[in-house]
């Protein structure tokens, strides 16, 4: 009898334990902030899983990539459905049962950006947030800079009917449901797009929005966020936007290289403490040719004896092979040529890294790595960052038509945090109308589908004006609407996706014009072992000298 109910106690015990480890403690709206900054929380797998998915404008005749209307432009003013609430008219934007979060929201208009935004949570007829797009998303309403920014402010002359670009990172998390709208007397259907019958009408002004969030597991506890508790965290939100903007990052200790690194040659720093991550990493390049230093000496990192990185040394910091300052949460750049990075890249055993001179002159590298403790854990990944550029591609297929570009393919358990490209414009037509497509798990339509390229970088109708944000960053525009280099990043914290067998992510490249040019794509993420990706080193390509004016990039014929 006594045995039986010791087993019978011990059976408690192990389903309390598995109780415990099943049902995670509850997502808030401080555990959401609290996580936005902690960079280490993106080196495990997320113990409450989740996957992340967006809402967005794009034009529903985006079916499939068999169909007709897969490149379809005109990614504005599409929503779900339209609802009279109490005498009210307004467009759903989102719709989705929870448990969820949203995590990342950016918005625009033009000539239809004079309503209301409103969020419905848990089917409540009363919303916890009320107001219009400038007050509510890149206001100072709910929070101030940087979880609600425009990060360009104004709109270039003669364009005044174009709204702020509205980029709002305050979590709200709800248990039940979440419904947003938006109020606009303004928005009236047309049957007739630039002279282009759209069957069903089309909703006049324009409306683009992109809102990313997390659909958690049906038994994971989410405290929905309330208007009381956004009204009473001006605190936290205070201190989450310093610590996103601190660029005072410690590590336990630095290791010091200096070393002038002659062509076809390396400069190597290995480390060795078992349990440890690079939580800092400084370069000082000093170069006759900066900008083709930047392209031709490439970082090559090896974790546990995989080798995870292979990118270009400025692409690796986001400056492209242009020399701009930016800084954002991850990496900074200043005009002086140090560039430093914040990812955590953490390792059992040892780390390896090395850069490499594939340019045809000497580079000269002060280098500061910076290493901390890590506590290494079963979900722990190794970070990676992957790049290749095609080099005077067509911007047109061989049907005229825009296509897609793979940023990378990865099979494997991860999280997808980041990308940036790096391109030369040939013309002063606008390039980026193109839209990410983002495949996780096999999916057979993209659960992240947008509105164009710079919509998903944070900005707004090709504006050329250098901008930074802890979480996207322009360093360069001169090549929106011009000859010249752009370079757009974005680097994912709350919005990180996670994948359990494969990630495909994709941009169209759909351009105005009919040219070639360069488009280089660097992707960033974490990854466990084993795993496999379709991005292999192109040491002929960073070989290549770098087009920074018109005069540098000799058009082709055909």
């Amino acid at each position: 009898m006594i045995k039986r109910i010791l087993f019978v106690c011990v059976l408690i015990i192990i389903f309390i334990l598995v109780s415990c480890k099943r049902y995670p403690d509850t997502i808030t709206l401080e555990s959401l902030l609290t996580e936005m900054t902690n960079r280490s929380a993106l080196t495990y797998f997320p113990d409450i899983q989740f996957k992340h998915r967006q809402f967005s404008s794009y034009n529903r005749a985006s079916v499939s990539p068999d169909s007709s209307g897969w490149f379809a432009n005109a990614d504005m003013s599409h929503f779900i459905r339209v609802e009279e609430n109490n005498g009210r008219r307004e467009f759903v934007m989102f719709d989705d049962d929870g448990p969820g979060a949203i995590v990342r929201w950016w918005m625009t208009f033009y000539k239809g950006q004079n309503g209301i935004i409103r969020i419905y949570i848990d089917n409540d007829t009363v919303p916890v947030l009320k107001g219009a797009p400038r007050d509510l998303l890149s206001g100072d309403m709910v929070a101030g800079y940087p979880l609600s920014a425009s990060v360009q402010e104004g709109a270039p002359l003669g364009e005044e009917g174009r709204d702020y670009d509205h980029n709002f990172y305050v979590p709200i998390p709800f248990a039940e449901h979440c419904k947003i709208t938006y109020e606009c007397d303004s928005l009236r259907l047309l049957y007739d797009y630039e002279g282009i019958k759209v069957p069903g009408g089309y909703w006049w002004p324009d409306v683009f929005y992109n809102i990313g969030y997390r659909a958690y597991s049906k038994k994971t506890k989410v405290e929905s966020v309330t208007a009381e508790a956004l009204g009473s965290a001006s605190s936290i939100f205070n201190n989450t936007g310093e610590q996103l903007l601190d660029e005072n990052i410690i590590s336990d200790w630095e290791e010091k290289t200096e070393s002038t690194v002659l062509p076809d040659d390396s400069v190597v720093i290995q480390i060795t403490e078992k349990n440890s991550a690079v939580s800092k990493l400084m370069v000082r390049v000093k170069a006759n040719d900066m900008n083709q230093a930047l392209k031709s000496t490439v970082i090559k990192v090896s974790f546990d004896g995989k080798t995870t990185i292979w990118t270009p040394l400025g692409e690796f910091f986001g400056t492209g092979y242009t020399l701009y300052e930016h800084r954002t949460m991850m990496n900074k750049t200043d005009s002086t040529g140090i560039l430093e990075s914040y990812w955590i890249m953490p390792f059992r055993e040892s780390c390896d890294i090395r850069l490499i001179n594939y340019g045809f002159e000497n580079v000269h590298l002060d280098i500061i790595t910076g290493v901390s403790n890590y506590n290494w854990k079963k979900k722990s990944m190794y970070f990676g960052a992957s790049w290749h550029e095609h080099y005077r591609i067509k911007s047109r297929d061989e049907n005229g038509s825009p296509f897609d570009l793979n940023f990378i393919d990865i099979k494997g358990r991860g999280v997808y945090v980041g990308d940036q490209v790096t391109l030369f414009n040939n013309t002063y037509h606008w390039w980026g109308e193109g839209d990410e497509k983002i495949f996780v798990d096999g999916e057979a339509f993209p659960s992240s589908f947008g509105t164009g390229s710079e919509d998903y970088y944070g900005y707004s109708f090709a504006r050329r004006e250098a901008f930074s944000h802890p979480f996207v960053s322009q360093p360069v525009g001169i090549g929106n609407m011009s000859w010249g280099v752009a370079v757009n990043m974005r680097h994912r914290s709350l919005d990180a996706i996670p994948f359990k067998r494969s990630v495909s992510s994709n941009i169209e490249l759909w351009h105005w014009a009919d040219i070639r040019m360069n488009y280089a794509l660097t992707s960033y993420y974490y990854i466990r072992q084993p795993f496999e990706t379709n991005i292999v080193p192109d040491i002929e390509s960073v070989k290549r000298k770098v087009g920074v004016t018109r005069n540098d990039f000799k058009l082709e014929e055909n």
